[in-house]
């Protein structure tokens, strides 16, 4: 049963949820790369480029739409000045490594948008940051699925349950992250 569900809609799953904030799904196609369900070299590829094309989104959505963007969304005006400090001091790294900043996923390359980083040169450092998250994050879902394994050996039953455990942790971590932006205040 998960067997045809992860083959059959693994790999748009993955694509959807990279263009969005995607460790969790991306965490979850390394372990179903592990299991023989997906091929590990799509997973990579797929969350490189829906990763990238997520971010080129969130870009191009700044440079056009920031102004709109920081008064309709609160939080996005509150990392602003994270961002603009990162940026003046190295905005390649910047670029780089903000995909990796909990929280500045999204709202980074909007507030990069709104900046004077040239077009060119966002591409070229977002090409570069998603082929490294999605090497270190599929990389981590198939670690976590070897360590699963030689934990339980070939127990294929409890498999589901491993996956259901993930999503579990998965949707608990964002619940707890809302309730304490609620608790701040934004929303």
């Amino acid at each position: 049963m998960w067997s045809d569900l992860i083959a059959s809609y693994g790999y748009p799953i993955l694509a959807l949820g990279c263009l969005l904030e995607g460790e969790t799904v991306l965490l979850l196609a390394g372990f179903a790369a592990h299991r023989g369900h997906l091929n590990l070299a799509a997973v990579f590829g797929v969350a490189a480029v829906f990763g990238f094309a997520g971010d080129q989104i969130a870009f191009w959505l700044g440079r056009r739409h920031g102004g709109w963007m920081l008064g309709r969304w609160p939080r996005i005006a509150r990392d602003s000045e994270r961002v603009r400090a990162l940026l003046q001091r190295r905005h390649a790294l910047a670029i780089v490594l903000l995909r990796f900043a909990y929280g500045l996923r999204v709202a980074g390359p909007v507030l990069i948008g709104m900046s004077d980083v040239a077009p060119r040169r966002f591409a070229l450092f977002n090409a570069l940051g998603a082929m490294l998250w999605s090497a270190l994050f599929s990389g981590l879902g198939w670690s976590f699925g070897a360590a699963a394994e030689g934990l339980l050996g070939k127990a294929h039953r409890v498999e589901g349950y491993v996956l259901l455990a993930l999503l579990a942790l998965a949707v608990l971590a964002w619940a707890l992250a809302r309730w304490r932006q609620w608790r701040r205040g934004g929303a």
